[in-house]
């Protein structure tokens, strides 16, 4: 029988539950109080390194190009589009107008915070005459949106109002049909819903509904935007159901039927041929063989002929694609990078994007138009801002569009990026992705700070941070763990660190830690550690296996009370959430197996590290009492209370923090000045 003496801060409703998180916060504000000039040099110092008046390079979408500006002082972007409709502008010279000031303001992220203390914009989504903007706002965290509609004609909004959506949304070719998803009780995304400008909501019309609970349904359109998709997806599964855009009111089709562990995702092409699927898949191939790291194949809409693209392979799986007039473009992963194939649909000649560096990443990039001749993306790496990149798709022609400004003098010469790999336990190569300043001597005297994550097949890439420059200017080795049950390597490598196999998750991470500390990046005495959400699952595991391997622990959002939750089927996500960790409800074998690493169960009379933790109240994804109680009984349990033990609660937001861009830099100062305190840098 499990006591949990600190089940009652499970009640927000509860005043004593406000009253006990506002007296942690008064603690954690007290107990670091000798930081508060560090917490605010190290905020100047981010802000400073900002240019807090930019712009993300304009995308085209027919005639008009669309961007994104920040101002200073201003918390929130600032949408705009500029017309060009004889096609006279090119990326340079539309990036030169905007910031020239050209262009109309569609969207100002600003005005929707006004009297509110939290903002996120869940949704933008263009009519296909791009007259009207449908878009989503939440005001406290919780992720359920406000769908509003605005005249980008008028720049004013519609009567329509259609409150409690979820993330996703899509226009019919009308203008006046929208597609949109909601939520159950449990917020899983379960229903998809038609709203028909002028109408009123509670008029609207059921399209689909998942009674599956394991399933999360999501819609949007193909890039021909002649089909709207509702794509049906659990961990394991996936159905991927079309209606024409141009005749909404049809009854959504299957595009192949639905079975167990088969997943696939699709695209529309258009072929000399006909209209056709490009299909990512893991389904077996003609012979009967597994695909678990997934094929590409263009499949005729009528389910007539097939033809591969990209077959199976061992070392490589292909995590996304996308379908233009003349080619597709097909990201996929190896040996820990993403990279990204381009595939031409007539010819069949295909190639994989060079990159400057060994170690980087890659993003998508607004590709709005169907026929374009140019495919955009991001490129960063540890060193290296973040940078638009068009890339030609028939001459290979790469063009650096715009390079996201780092101010202060930053000289990516004076820092060094690589991949090392550490050796799990069971014989496993795991790769680490690091980065130093150039100076910085192998004799374990550096302060580290390792990152972790390791779950939902998420990669956790190599990318640039200019907050995080504050820490590599001081001395620090940043170093991200790319431990099994992430996305870093192929299906394999989730596979081996989810249910049963969970374990390899956190033992990957320690071999990391060991192989930092041997091969003299750092030592236990200075090493930190960070994670967030199933990352502070890691932290709690960690630091209940190897508490001495480091001195200091950054938990933020932790999914910490795993038991508890996964037997809780009246919470959010907890059913969808059994494919991930297992069903301790009816399995008595993923009961012991959960028991065996949950942090909030296995906190024992030992000596702990410092921990800083955080929470968010209205946190859809992991309960604020989760990592509350986790504090209190390490609190009370642990053998050693010199180390610090702060919990700090967002009241008025969710599971990503604050949201305004000024609140966040000072969220991550404060993290930061506890990170140098804990290693004794106290400037």
């Amino acid at each position: 029988m499990r006591v949990d003496d600190w089940h009652w801060l499970r009640d927000r409703d509860d005043p004593a539950v406000i009253a006990y998180l506002e007296a942690e916060n008064g603690y954690a504000e007290a107990m670091t109080a000798a930081s508060a000039a560090l917490r605010e040099r190290l905020y100047e110092q981010i802000k400073a390194r900002v240019q807090e008046d930019d712009l993300s390079a304009p995308a085209r979408d027919g005639g008009w190009w669309y961007w994104s500006r920040t101002a200073e002082g201003s918390q929130y972007r600032i949408h705009c589009r500029l017309a060009d409709p004889q096609r006279a502008l090119d990326a340079s010279t539309a990036l030169a107008a905007a910031a020239a000031g050209a262009g109309d303001v569609i969207l100002d992220e600003n005005a929707l915070a006004q009297g509110h203390e939290f903002l996120h914009l869940g949704l933008v989504c263009l009519s296909h005459d791009q007259r009207l903007l449908a878009y989503g706002v939440d005001h406290d965290g919780s992720e359920r949106y406000a769908l509003r509609f605005r005249d980008l004609i008028s720049g004013t909004d519609l009567p329509d109002a259609v409150d409690d959506v979820s993330y996703t949304a899509a226009w019919a070719a009308d203008g006046e049909t929208v597609f949109y998803t909601r939520q159950d009780a449990a917020m899983r995304p379960h229903e998809v819903w038609r709203h028909r400008l002028g109408i009123a909501a509670d008029e609207d019309e059921l399209v689909f509904h998942e009674p599956d609970e394991r399933f999360f349904v999501s819609v949007g359109l193909t890039r021909s935007r002649r089909f709207v998709l509702i794509a049906i997806e659990s961990k394991q599964t996936s159905e991927v159901r079309f209606v024409p855009a141009s005749d909404p009111t049809v009854e959504p089709v299957a595009i192949a039927p639905r079975r167990q562990g088969i997943e696939y995702q699709a695209d529309h092409a258009i072929l000399p041929g006909g209209d056709a699927w490009l299909v990512r898949g893991n389904g077996p191939a003609p012979d009967g063989s597994p695909c678990p790291n997934f094929t590409v194949d263009l499949i005729s809409v009528d389910g007539g002929a097939r033809r591969t693209l990209v077959a199976h392979r061992d070392d490589a799986t292909v995590t996304d694609i996308e379908a233009f007039a003349g080619h597709a473009v097909v990201h996929e992963r190896g040996q820990g990078l993403g990279r990204i194939r381009i595939i031409d649909l007539h010819s069949g000649e295909q190639h994989v994007v060079s990159q400057p560096e060994p170690v980087y990443a890659t993003g998508g990039g607004i590709n709005a138009e169907f026929d374009a001749e140019l495919f955009r993306f991001t490129y960063t790496s540890l060193v290296s801002p973040p940078s638009t990149v068009d890339y030609a798709l028939g001459t290979h022609r790469r063009t650096v569009v715009k390079i996201q400004p780092v101010l202060g003098g930053y000289d990516p010469s004076r820092y060094r990026s690589q991949r090392l790999w550490a050796t799990a336990p069971d014989g496993t190569l795991v790769p680490i992705s690091l980065v130093a300043r150039s100076d910085v001597a192998l004799d374990g005297g550096a302060p580290c700070l390792l990152y972790g994550y390791g779950a939902y097949e998420l990669a956790i890439d190599p990318t640039f941070s200019a907050a995080r420059l504050n820490l590599l200017e001081r001395g620090f080795v940043f170093a991200i763990a790319h431990v099994r049950g992430g996305g870093e390597m192929g299906r394999a490598w989730y596979e081996q660190g989810r249910l049963e196999h969970k374990r390899n998750t956190f033992t990957d991470f320690i071999a990391c830690a060991e192989h930092l500390i041997t091969a003299g990046w750092t030592s236990p005495e200075r090493l930190v550690i960070r994670g967030g959400s199933a990352g502070g699952l890691l932290m709690g595991a960690v630091s209940n296996m190897r508490p001495d391997l480091w001195t200091a622990v950054v938990a933020e959002v932790p999914f910490v009370d795993v038991l508890t939750t996964m037997s809780d089927q009246t919470l959010p996500l907890t059913v969808t959430e059994w494919e991930e960790w297992g069903d301790p409800v009816h399995d008595a074998a993923a009961y012991e197996t959960i028991r065996s690493y949950s942090p909030y169960d296995n906190v024992a009379p030992r000596a702990y590290p410092s921990m800083y933790v955080t929470a968010g109240l209205n946190d859809p994804r992991v309960g604020f009492w989760e990592p509350a109680k986790w504090v209190a009984k390490l609190r009370v349990t642990r053998a050693d209370d010199t180390p610090a033990l702060l919990l700090k609660t967002e009241l008025g937001a969710g599971h990503q923090g604050p949201s305004g861009r000024y609140e966040a830099w000072r969220d991550e100062a404060r993290v930061q000045a506890f990170l140098l305190g804990a290693v004794g840098i106290e400037n």
